[in-house]
């Protein structure tokens, strides 16, 4: 079982702090723990997407300097890597159990991205303010989950109004797993490869395909 040791203790704070916003979006959501060198890649998933091509998937990302080189991909799920970062220090022993969700197989691409400009944090924010409440005011308790699926896929597969638009689920991830900033003035830096949309700001990343 290969042993990650993150490069200080205050990385692994960041790194409990990011998988508990993922575990609440998803409390049984895996991660992937994609280590090349002395970076550490932890993908969630934030929302599943539809069809065989995945349509709406968004995937959130944040990267963490490793106190010495390794190579190790897995994906686990994110309680047991939460239940081990509780007990403190810098290691991060990867759980003995992997899990095979279907967005593991669709990886985002490493080389190939092309800005296409920038987005207010603050709009970001009130995009995904919206969304959740729209979700919340169609989907009272009671609402059988494939009625709540859809209106999901509905609500976050669509594009925003900002310049450049970027799919609402990209907002919606980057709130919910805590990278945008109260800063009036902050914007998320926007890339496009393929059918990916990749929204990024200092706290982390968002993709969505």
């Amino acid at each position: 079982m290969t042993s990650l040791r993150l490069v200080d203790e205050e990385s692994t704070h960041d790194l409990a702090t990011y998988l508990a916003r993922a575990r609440r979006v998803d409390d049984d959501g895996d991660v992937r723990l994609q280590a090349v060198g002395e970076v550490l890649a932890a993908w969630t998933c934030v929302l599943p997407g539809h069809g065989l091509a995945s349509t709406g998937l968004v995937l959130g990302l944040r990267t963490f300097a490793l106190a010495e080189p390794v190579t190790s991909d897995r994906t686990v799920p994110i309680g047991a890597v939460t239940d081990r970062l509780a007990r403190g220090g810098r290691e991060v022993p990867e759980p003995p159990m992997t899990t095979h969700p279907t967005w593991r197989a669709l990886s985002p691409p490493r080389s190939g991205w092309e800005p296409v400009g920038t987005v207010a944090d603050r709009e970001l924010r009130a995009t995904a303010e919206a969304g959740i409440a729209e979700v919340a005011r169609g989907a009272p308790e009671g609402s059988g989950s494939a009625a709540v699926s859809d209106l999901r896929s509905r609500v976050w597969g669509r594009s925003t109004a900002t310049v450049p638009p970027v799919p609402a689920g990209t907002a919606f991830g980057l709130h919910v797993l805590g990278f945008l900033r109260p800063d009036p003035e902050a914007a998320a830096t926007v890339h496009t490869a393929g059918p990916w949309t990749r929204v990024a700001t200092d706290g982390g990343f968002v993709v969505a395909r």
